[in-house]
């Protein structure tokens, strides 16, 4: 199975899990899980508080990202393969961006052992990523994969019989300002990613709900 068709059937089922749009409101998709709580309200699957450090040194947290819209990805410096296509890309989105500090970039490497603080700021200056825009996160491998697998539903793992000795997703996944995700997009496809930022833009004039 190519990789466009595993995103396909990805989709389709996250979208089956996805909540019914029946709110005029509601601009896009939530997706994952939810609950209706004692009084009956929605609860809607959201982003797991959580501790990392930048390039720049400085820690990041669930604060950092408090009422922004921001979109996540994994990678990792030494990545020969998908990581500078979708690297790329984001280059892209922070463009489209670089005006609003609402909108915020969080890219995971999946190889702590080796992509410090020094090796993310060195990848960073490689692609343009701004200060305060684009985060290059490191911190303990098991909170790392933990966060891709229960916060953004995605796979991040090492992995020995892979030719680089990691895997992680191609997909971006775009959270928004009450931590909740709203879509996931092939970080490798450059039409996929116009719809991101347009997606962006639209989530920026959603009422709250």
């Amino acid at each position: 199975m190519n990789s466009h068709l595993k995103y396909l059937v990805f989709s389709l089922v996250l979208f089956a899990c996805s909540d019914n749009i029946t709110n005029h409101e509601k601009l896009l998709p939530v997706f994952g899980e939810k609950k209706v709580d004692a009084k009956g309200d929605t609860l809607y699957h959201s982003v797991n508080p959580f501790l990392f450090v930048n390039q720049f040194g400085e820690n990041v947290t669930e604060e950092t990202i408090k009422g922004k819209i921001y979109v996540a990805d994994f990678f990792f410096a030494t990545c020969e393969s998908i990581c500078p296509k979708m690297s790329s890309q984001l280059v892209n989105v922070q463009h489209a961006f670089s005006k609003y500090n609402d909108v915020l970039i969080l890219s995971h490497t999946v190889n702590p052992m080796h992509d410090s603080v020094a090796v993310l700021k060195k990848y960073g200056e490689r692609f343009g990523a701004q200060k305060n825009k684009w985060h290059l996160l490191t911190g303990n491998k098991k909170d790392i994969y933990d966060m891709a697998r229960f916060s953004y539903l995605v796979n991040a793992l090492e992995a020995d019989g892979s030719a680089e000795g990691f895997l992680h997703s191609e997909l971006f996944v775009l959270i928004d300002s009450k931590k909740r995700i709203r879509g996931f997009y092939d970080g490798t496809d450059s039409v996929t990613v116009v719809k991101l930022i347009s997606d962006i833009k639209l989530l920026k004039t959603e009422k709250p709900f």
